[in-house]
């Protein structure tokens, strides 16, 4: 997959060529800031939803109340299940304010949940996604659901891999 990223310089507009290793370098970056979430409890998103929110290592601006009410105003909308037992839970708009905050959080369940997903499978992990711009949000979608067609990336989920593990395969199936 090959993308191009547009800047503006002043009144110069020039494009950046992302490779499939940027992206998923990326998405590496993004995980170990936001982190790996074990065993949350929670009957319902927005139950995990809070839980989460409450346990963020949150940049300094970050207001966890506001991300928890973003996070819910996009689930009330449509599912952010995915399939496979996977959500892409995150806000319409950005709730992030710098670049270097940016983050996704990997969030393994307790016990998994029923988000009406399109194959009706129980979601048991949510990939959380935090962004400041709709480029790097649509970026990281587009490398997560790209892991997401390789099973034995799926099975790493299931089995509740470490973030350690996750990274490793993030860059081993770039």
């Amino acid at each position: 997959m090959r993308l191009f990223r547009l800047y503006e310089n002043g009144s110069e507009f020039y494009t950046e060529f992302l490779t499939e290793k940027r992206m998923e370098k990326n998405l590496s970056i993004l995980i170990k800031r936001g982190g790996v979430f074990y065993g949350v409890e929670g009957t319902s998103p927005d139950k995990i939803f809070k839980a989460v929110t409450e346990q963020m290592d949150l940049p300094v601006k970050s207001d966890a109340d506001v991300i928890y009410n973003a996070l819910c105003a996009r689930e009330a909308i449509m599912t952010t299940a995915v399939g496979n037992g996977i959500a892409l839970p995150h806000a319409r708009t950005p709730v992030i304010k710098n670049e270097e905050d940016q983050r996704v959080c990997v969030v393994y369940l307790k016990e998994p949940i029923d988000m009406k997903a399109p194959d009706n499978i129980k979601v048991f992990v949510m990939f959380i996604i935090l962004t400041q711009n709709p480029q790097t949000h649509l970026q990281t979608l587009s490398s997560l659901v790209s892991l997401f067609k390789n099973a034995e990336f799926r099975k790493l989920l299931e089995s509740h891999a470490s973030e350690e593990d996750l990274l490793r395969a993030i860059e081993r199936m770039d």
